[in-house]
């Protein structure tokens, strides 16, 4: 199971930490702190780093420096109006998965099949 969930993270973990910013700003690892305290224990740091660049480069959120007790400063990552947008997408499309595979589950189930 464990290589199946880390494949269905990948499509959907732009929508995570996407729903997660909509929450609350955060920092890449407040943000791998978030993600772990929900569950997603398997999510490398460097994964989510790497996501927070690619939304960054996309135009889905606002980054602002913001100086750390420990080190350089922090880069904070707020949702703007594009990264709403994307995570209404997100949503909808989930919502659309989710009942498609429901439906698909109940059936197999009435169907006597496994």
């Amino acid at each position: 199971m464990a290589s199946q969930l880390t494949e269905m993270l990948k499509g959907t973990l732009e929508g995570i930490v996407l729903a997660m910013l909509d929450e609350r700003s955060a920092y890449g690892y407040e943000i791998t702190t978030g993600l772990r305290d929900r569950g997603f224990a398997e999510i490398a740091e460097g994964t989510v780093y790497a996501l927070l660049v690619r939304i960054e480069q996309r135009g889905l959120v606002e980054v602002e420096k913001v100086p750390s007790e420990k080190g350089p400063p922090r880069k904070v990552y707020s949702l703007n109006a594009a990264g709403r947008t994307r995570l209404a997408e997100f949503w909808a499309t989930w919502r659309f998965l989710a009942e498609r595979i429901a439906q698909l589950d109940d059936d197999t189930h009435e169907g006597g099949a496994r």
